[in-house]
Order: C-alpha cells, then sequence, then structure tokens
C-alpha cells in the first residue's frame, strides 16, 4: 500500500507560505533599493570630492595675515605681534 502526504496544514499552512512569500519580495525590493542608494551615494561622493577649477588653488594667506591670525588666537603677545608687524612693513 502506498501512502501519499498531501500536506494538511490547513489555513494556518497557507498563511504561512503567503507570509513567507511576502518576505521574500520585500526583502528583494529592500535589497534593490539599498543598492541603488548605495550605487548613488559613491557618486554623489566621488563627484564632491573632485577638485574644481575654482578650488583647486590652495588658499594663501599673507604674511600680515598669519601675523593677525597668531595674535588673535594669543600664541604671541602684543610687544612681539607690534615687532613682527614693524620689520614686516619696512621689509
Amino acid at each position: 500500500m502506498m501512502y501519499v502526504w498531501t500536506g494538511h496544514w490547513g489555513i494556518g499552512g497557507w498563511l504561512a507560505m503567503g507570509l513567507g512569500m511576502l518576505a521574500v519580495w520585500v526583502l528583494a525590493a529592500a535589497g534593490i533599493v539599498w543598492l541603488v542608494h548605495y550605487l548613488a551615494d559613491r557618486r554623489s561622493a566621488a563627484t564632491s570630492a573632485a577638485p574644481s577649477d575654482a578650488t583647486s588653488q590652495p588658499t594663501r594667506l599673507s604674511a600680515q595675515e598669519i601675523l593677525d591670525t597668531r595674535y588673535a588666537r594669543g600664541e604671541i603677545d602684543e610687544d612681539e605681534y607690534r615687532r613682527r608687524r614693524d620689520t614686516l612693513d619696512s621689509g
């Protein structure tokens, strides 16, 4: 005699299979959305990292601007500031 398993899971089995298939499709769609988002971020990061013509030259400060900045930060005192400023003005 041959026994045939017909899978009598009832409505619970159908529900589980349906939810499982839904989960597979949701994960597949989320993976595609993530991949597109990841590739777009990489492209925008590469584009923004490339130097443009306007920013390719570094900003150069004059000696007077450097001296003013050092004095403003408190790296040098007023006497040293005046002495170096006079040296720059005479040069």
